[in-house]
């Protein structure tokens, strides 16, 4: 079944119809071939992106609909039931990644997304070799954007995680404060069962930073900066693994412990 996002004001009749148009219309009717009667679900966007775990209309729901017409421009869908668990996690769990060379960056924010990242930060550190200047900085967020709201789409999320503007290291750390639990995989880190405690430790509801290093991997000036603002360095095994492996198996970890 197909799924798309929508805002609470293209709900008509008490909540009880939908309008589809634009570019959702378009690629139900002209590409997905969609007809009458075929059932698509639906997750509501918040103003800011995020599920509201008291709105009527929260990202935490999936709205499932029958097409019960299509006109020239717009569709309009019957809502046939409300699946009350939604697919996001208790827990938000934000992916700053260290900004990798290529496209490797598109990679990880389809992946993230899939697997249950709230929100995703892009960060320059100091071992980047990628250099964004402003102006394709915002170029970049946008396409890292869409990305990410297709692979919700096809991930059925509750909600489209934003990827940020990136930021320097010092402004992630600082950007950090709000989250409960921070941490930093690090290949000089204490063995693999401070690492089992630590992720146990977690309580339900509780946010999550993971801080990913570039290729090059972290300086030592930005570990100890890390550890003096409240982040627990943790070891991800023995091997060492690639900027986008490492950030996909922490937020596996994560996905398998907050899993209802």
């Amino acid at each position: 079944m197909y799924h798309f996002f929508a805002d609470s004001a293209q709900f008509i009749d008490d909540g009880k119809k939908i309008i589809i148009d634009g570019d959702d219309f378009n690629h139900m009717v002209n590409v997905l071939r969609m007809k009458v009667g075929e059932e698509f679900s639906v997750s509501i966007r918040d103003e800011d992106g995020i599920p509201g775990a008291e709105d009527e209309f929260s990202g935490r729901k999936e709205y499932r609909f029958g097409i019960e017409s299509i006109e020239d421009s717009q569709l309009v869908g019957e809502l046939r039931f409300v699946k009350e668990n939604g697919a996001e996690l208790l827990s938000k769990i934000y992916l700053f990644q260290g900004l990798p060379k290529g496209d490797k960056m598109e990679l990880i924010i389809q992946k993230a997304v899939e697997l249950g990242a709230y929100q995703i930060i892009p960060v320059s550190m100091k071992r980047c070799v990628v250099k964004l200047d402003e102006k394709r900085a915002a170029s970049k967020v946008k396409r890292w954007n869409a990305i990410s709201e297709a692979a919700a789409k096809q991930s059925k999320r509750g909600a489209i995680p934003e990827v940020t503007m990136p930021m320097s290291y010092k402004e992630a750390v600082k950007y950090a404060e709000q989250i409960d639990v921070k941490l930093l995989p690090y290949e000089m880190a204490e063995g693999m069962d401070y690492t089992k405690k630590v992720i146990e430790s977690i309580k339900p509801g509780e946010s999550v930073g993971i801080f990913v290093g570039p290729e090059g991997g972290f300086a030592d000036e930005e570990v100890a900066f890390a550890g003096e603002n409240g982040f627990k360095t943790i070891t991800m095994g023995k091997r060492i693994l690639r900027t986008e492996t490492a950030g996909f198996t922490m937020l596996a970890w994560l996905m398998y412990t907050f899993e209802v």
